[in-house]
């Protein structure tokens, strides 16, 4: 193990042991031995609260050390977020964010949302438990180009197929990328939806083809 992979375990370690003052530590420690801090926080920050979801769904942690744990994620990110280079990825696109109505899961969608918006997106985060029109008057509202939508539950999942239906009649051209535990490839397809992430990692790369796929709709390079 290199000195910065062992760095990175470090990190992770100290998020899921939510030990704040530590993960500030290690966080300035990887600026000032030069690494990337976009690299930190994917491989040491958000690595780590992976793990503590992982932990929740186990039942091994609890709302409670979930909640620490984030904090210390976030002294992490305010060390490293202003460091990162301003080089164009702020205008990657606009993303509409939320967890489907009745659902209150959330701890995947806020690691996807810190994925995005390391990675350059601007990210309108509607939280969890969201009214299915909510998504549809926000994507209108932002003029996004993507929606994405999360569901840890097959009862909520089902709310995605409906939703997904008023978005595309709202604005036709909108690309929409579903995730969560209960979905697949299949049932993304049966409910209308242009893709799916089943990591926060994915759904970076996932997001990149959404807004081409959006940007060749408006273009009308690609049929709905």
């Amino acid at each position: 193990m290199t000195a910065k992979e062992a760095l990175y375990q470090q990190i992770r370690d100290a998020v899921v042991a939510f030990e704040e003052e530590k993960v500030g530590e290690l966080a300035q420690r990887s600026l000032d031995e030069g690494y990337d801090p976009v690299e930190t926080i994917f491989e040491g920050l958000s690595t780590g609260m992976t793990l503590v979801g992982g932990l929740f769904e186990k039942h091994e942690y609890f709302v409670p050390e979930v909640l620490m744990c984030a904090d210390a994620m976030q002294v992490g990110m305010d060390i490293l977020q202003p460091h990162i280079p301003r080089d164009g990825r702020d205008h990657k696109g606009q993303v509409v964010l939320g967890t489907v109505q009745g659902d209150v899961h959330d701890i995947g969608k806020n690691i996807v949302k810190l994925m995005l918006a390391v990675a350059g997106f601007t990210v309108h985060d509607l939280g969890k438990d969201v009214p299915l029109k909510k998504f549809v008057e926000e994507t209108n509202r932002t003029g996004s180009e993507v929606v994405a939508m999360s569901a840890l539950m097959t009862t909520t999942m089902m709310g995605m197929k409906t939703a997904v239906k008023m978005i595309r009649e709202s604005n036709p051209d909108v690309a929409i990328m579903l995730g969560g535990a209960p979905l697949t490839m299949d049932i993304v397809n049966l409910f209308g939806a242009d893709g799916f992430a089943r990591t926060a990692v994915r759904a970076v790369e996932e997001t990149e083809k959404m807004v081409q796929l959006f940007k060749d709709r408006k273009a009308g390079l690609h049929t709905p």
